[in-house]
Formats: C-alpha cells, sequence, structure tokens
C-alpha cells in the first residue's frame, strides 16, 4: 500500500511524526443513530429504524432512525434556508469558512480514536488501518480545503470595445452527497470539504450499512459552529432516501461513489428532475502492470497491498494483474507466500491485516466468482474458501493462468481476490488494459522511464500510478475515464465541481485607451 493523503508506507504508518498507536474503545456507547437537520436530532416522519450490524461478529450493533423522502424534504428546506441569500452562512466570510473546516479537523483530531472504533464496528476494517489511513486522510483533507477557502477566485478579461468584464466563481448551492459503505466517513469528507469550502450547503445520505461514523459527525459540525442548516444528514436506503435526494428540485449537485450501476440511476433520475450537476465515483477493474525489469520487490508487495488492502473493497483495487512472462513465475510464487501470510481475523487485534467482507450479499458475491474461476479453468494457487462459523472473514485468493474473458478478468469482485495474467509485450497489454469499461485505475511497476511514460500517456485512467500504488494525496485530483465516473474529487479541479461561473460585464461611458 502507498500513501494515502501521505498517511502510510507499504501498508505501514508514518514513524515521522506518527501518532502513538492507539487502542480502541472497548464498548464503545452508540450516542448518534437520529437524523441531523438543522443542528438539531430528529427521528424518522415515519417512526421506522433500520439496524446496522457488525460483519466481524455478525451480530446487531444498534437501529437508527430511517429516513425517507418526508425527512430529506425537510433536510434540503434547511439546506436551502442556510443558503440563502443574508443568511449566516451566506454573509460569512471566505477566511471565517477556513476557520469553520480547520475547527471540523481539530475536533476530528480530538476524538479520532471514537471515530476510528466506529469505522471498525460498521465495516469491519482493521482499527489501525481506520485510524492511520481513513482519519488522517479526513484531517488532511479538511485542511487542505481549508486553506483553499479564501482563494478561490475569477478573472479579469480584456473584451473588445470599452467594457470591463471579470469572472465570480459562486457557491453552486444545495448539494447531495450520497457515500459508500467501504470508506463512510473519508468519502464523506472529500466531498464536504470542497463543497463547504465553497460556500455551499450539504444533504448527505450515507451507505445503510455504515451511518455511524458520519452520524457521528453530525455532532462535530454542530460543535464546530457550522450554522445550521449547512449540513444535514439523513440516514436511510438507497432506494428511498438516496433516490429522494437525486430527484429532487431543490437539491443543484449530486456527489456519489458506489457501483456503476448505481451511479446510473443517481444519474438518470438527476436529469429528470431538474438537470442537477452530478460527479460520480464509481467501479474499476483496474491494470497492475509489472514489466520484466521492475523491481520484482516492490512490485510484488505493492500489488499484494493494492488488491487486499480493505478486504479488496476499494474501487481502487489492483485487480487485473499483468506480469510480463520473464518474470511470472517468480511474480506467482512471491505473491502466494504473501498472501498466505496475511492475518484475517478480528479488526480490533493490532496484529490483523484483513477484516471480514461488509455483508452477506458481498460475501456471497466474491464466493461465487471465486467459483467461477475455478470452473473456467484459471489455477487456484491459494485460499478461495470462507473461514469459521462467525463474521463474514474469507481467505486471501491467488488465481494464476488467468485469461482475459474469464469473469475474474471482467468483474468488479470488490473482495479479497488476485487475478494474475500473463503477457508478452507493452503494445499488447495496453490493448488489454484498455480492454474494458472501466478506466478508474492504472499502475505500471518498470525502472525504464521512457516504458513508464508510454504506458501512463496510453492507459485509458483518470490515475496512473508507477513504482507505487494507491498514493492519494488530497492536492491531486481523483475520477475515473469511461464508466468509472464523472468529474473529479480532490485538489483543485473538485473546486470547479461545486461552483458557478458568472461573467460580469460592464459598459464603460468614456474609452479607457
Amino acid at each position: 500500500m502507498a500513501a494515502l493523503n501521505g498517511t502510510v508506507e507499504n501498508g505501514q504508518p508514518e514513524k515521522k511524526g506518527a501518532p502513538q498507536v492507539p487502542r480502541p474503545i472497548k464498548n464503545l456507547e452508540i450516542q448518534y443513530t437520529k437524523i441531523f437537520i438543522n443542528n438539531e436530532w430528529h427521528e424518522s416522519k415515519s417512526g421506522k429504524k433500520f439496524p446496522t450490524y457488525s460483519p466481524s461478529r455478525s451480530e446487531k450493533i444498534c437501529d437508527v432512525e430511517e429516513g425517507d423522502k418526508p425527512d430529506v424534504d425537510k433536510a434540503v428546506e434547511a439546506a436551502k434556508k442556510a443558503f440563502q441569500r443574508g443568511s449566516l452562512w451566506r454573509q460569512m466570510d471566505a477566511t471565517s469558512r477556513g476557520r469553520l473546516l480547520h475547527k471540523l479537523a481539530d475536533l476530528i483530531e480530538r476524538d479520532r480514536v471514537v471515530l476510528a472504533t466506529l469505522e471498525t464496528m460498521d465495516t469491519g476494517k482493521p482499527f489501525l488501518q481506520a485510524f492511520f489511513i481513513d482519519l488522517e486522510g479526513c484531517i488532511k483533507t479538511l485542511r487542505y480545503y481549508a486553506g483553499w477557502a479564501d482563494k478561490i477566485q475569477g478573472k479579469t478579461i480584456p473584451v473588445d470595445e470599452n467594457f470591463v468584464c471579470f469572472t465570480r466563481h459562486e457557491p453552486v448551492g444545495v448539494c447531495g452527497a450520497i457515500t459508500p459503505w467501504n470508506f463512510p466517513l473519508l468519502m464523506l469528507i472529500w466531498k464536504m470539504a470542497p463543497a463547504l469550502c465553497c460556500g455551499n450547503t450539504l444533504v448527505v445520505k450515507p451507505a445503510e450499512q455504515t451511518p455511524l461514523s458520519s452520524l457521528y459527525l453530525g455532532s462535530l459540525v454542530k460543535e464546530a459552529g457550522f450554522p445550521p442548516g449547512v449540513v444535514n444528514i439523513v440516514p436511510g436506503y438507497g432506494p428511498t432516501a438516496g433516490a429522494a435526494i437525486s430527484t429532487h428540485p431543490d437539491v443543484d449537485k449530486i456527489a456519489f461513489t458506489g457501483s456503476t450501476e448505481v451511479g446510473k440511476l443517481i444519474k438518470e433520475a438527476a436529469s429528470k428532475s431538474n438537470l442537477k450537476r452530478v460527479t460520480l465515483e464509481l467501479g474499476g477493474k483496474n491494470p497492475c502492470i509489472v514489466c520484466a525489469d521492475a523491481d520484482l520487490d516492490l512490485a510484488v508487495d505493492c500489488a499484494h497491498q493494492g488488491v487486499f488492502f480493505n478486504q479488496g473493497q476499494c474501487c481502487t483495487a489492483a485487480s487485473r494483474v499483468f506480469v510480463e512472462e520473464q518474470v511470472y513465475p517468480e511474480f506467482v510464487k512471491r505473491s502466494v507466500e504473501y498472501a498466505k501470510k496475511r492475518l484475517v481475523g478480528d479488526p480490533f487485534d493490532a496484529k490483523t491485516d484483513q477484516g471480514p467482507q461488509i455483508d452477506q450479499k458481498q460475501f456471497n458475491k466474491i464466493l461465487e466468482l471465486i467459483e467461477s474461476g475455478k470452473k473456467e479453468g484459471a489455477k487456484l494457487e491459494c485460499g478461495g474458501l470462507a473461514i469459521g462459523d462467525r463474521g463474514l472473514f474469507i481467505k486471501p485468493t491467488v488465481f494464476s493462468e488467468v485469461t482475459d474473458n474469464m469473469r475474474i478478468a471482467k468483474e468488479e469482485i470488490f473482495g479479497p481476490v488476485q487475478p494474475i495474467m500473463k503477457f508478452k509485450n507493452l503494445e499488447e497489454v495496453i490493448q488489454r488494459a484498455n480492454n474494458s469499461e472501466y478506466g478508474l485505475t492504472a499502475a505500471v511497476f518498470t525502472k525504464n522511464l521512457d516504458r513508464a511514460l508510454t504506458l501512463a500517456s496510453a492507459l485509458q485512467s483518470g490515475t496512473v500510478w508507477v513504482n507505487c500504488y494507491t498514493a492519494l494525496y488530497a492536492q491531486a485530483p481523483f475520477g475515473g475515464f469511461k464508466m468509472s465516473g464523472n468529474g473529479r474529487e480532490l485538489g483543485e479541479y473538485a473546486l470547479a465541481e461545486y461552483t458557478e461561473v458568472k461573467t460580469v460585464t460592464i459598459k464603460l461611458s468614456q474609452k479607457t485607451h
């Protein structure tokens, strides 16, 4: 694993300046399970609740208020009011918005152990990964956009004739954020930070599998001093609460991270309501190309972390590993050794590398795809089985002799499965790597600069990593080509997704030249 917002290297926390290794909170009391609107906690209009489960223990954690269209309507109304001209939020200067984002980052740092514990309870990801990667990424992203708040500016344009012309970059308005279950808090912050930096208001629908950290964040938003209605959080299901946000005529923009199938539905719904702006970060079937001249130790390690990190539940997963035929046998051998050493178990144990899959549906899908690999002729090198009779654990699985027509080479597995394929030359691997409906990320391992740049230019991916994997930073844009999505998150590029450009042209009464 390379760096996520600069916090880890090869799966381990940075030693320099890194926090001391923390311990999770035992028997953490769940404080926030209601709907957060106008800086207040509400029960659902319907009176319904839904359960959230621990995937490592297969038991219910608690019940959460189930938001639906009436709750979304109330949240959108609050966000719209907070965005109105003359409101406290709209009157707030850019420097003060930046201070609020810094304050929110401070509070996340203060409650970092609580939030990491909640994330592990709800998702099953190892606690230390939640603490050192997810939470560190949240804090760094907030601080990055806090610095941008007073630097969003337009241009003066020298138009013809006797006019002064300039542009203003203004907030879009009410933004809907629909977030996934694999990185619940981090993906929310990726949307919240630039949106608030630009002066927008938010209605958030966290994934129904993992609402707890997002709801806790609502309490920190209030404590930080954000005005009522600026951030509203409505837990619920996609076809109800999510659809209500996507179709709402007073929501001006949607940001969604999740599956390509749901992304299509959201874009369709948005176009039918008010042509609201939509940014989508969707699936991936990402090629990881290992050339014969690569540092093999580095390539094996990065490819391993790239596919198995977060139980394989990453849109960036290195789920198609192409290895040049000269080094293929050795690469497979070392990859199997890595996979067999990977410790699967209790995500609260500091020694654990891999926790459970998120839910039974995902668990079953992964095992079914593993079976398809066996049936279609791939060689199962290790793993391929569930572990234990409690929790949703799957052994790290490596397939060799994989061909492009197999399902495990075409479909997004979203689990701890590494398909390894062989290639002969550069042109062949470029064609095969690009032969996918997805185009999110790609990686290249080589010591040859010309080859690295050739591949980086030829690969149809929003991100290409060279001699590293998952090197994500708040400063650098992230997003996909083709069916992997539209728009960009992170970096200066994300600001364009949350602003409207207004041109102001003024006729002068006297000529200036």
